[in-house]
């Protein structure tokens, strides 16, 4: 399955717990005032990639526990993401992704496109929220505006409301 993509970051420290794989998307509609990735925003721009390939190249790198979805808006590419994050959870990775729509916001698209709700599914964190220029910060793990919650997944879906965990 293709996916659009912004770029990749075979060994990141920065962008979940732990060594993680990260994968920026390409494609955003969301364009936050100050965003640290304006250059994902277009939906045309990046290069396409093979979800199959992708996979692989991620079990290259043995010290790596976690794969982090990033962006641009990696929801706007559920499908492909979840055909990817299905392999990757069957092996144990830890999921993580960032999304500017709120966990809430998720949920309700879940029922109008269901790879969204497949995707948040398979996630075990979400950082959601639009990143907010006046409520930027750098004290917080993961997350670059205060706005942003660190929502763990599993429990949240079980209960139906963000739970919020920190890392």
């Amino acid at each position: 399955m293709l996916i659009r993509l912004a770029g990749l970051v075979p060994e990141s420290y920065v962008d979940g717990p732990g060594i993680r794989f990260t994968i920026f998307v390409q494609g955003c509609p969301h364009h936050c005032e100050g965003c640290h990735n304006p250059e994902t925003h277009d939906f045309s721009a990046g290069r396409l990639a093979d979800t199959d390939r992708l996979y692989k190249k991620i079990k290259q790198f043995p010290l790596v526990k976690g794969v982090t979805f990033s962006g641009g808006e990696p929801f706007c590419q559920a499908e492909p993401l979840c055909d990817l994050a299905e392999k990757l959870k069957a092996d144990g990775y830890h999921l993580m992704s960032y999304s500017g729509w709120t966990f809430e916001q998720l949920l309700e698209k879940s029922g109008r496109e269901p790879f969204v709700g497949k995707l948040l599914g398979l996630l075990d964190v979400l950082v959601d929220g639009r990143f907010v220029l006046a409520e930027r910060t750098l004290e917080l793990h993961f997350r670059g505006s205060r706005n942003q919650r660190l929502i763990n997944v599993p429990e949240s879906l079980e209960t139906g409301k963000a739970v919020t965990v920190e890392l």
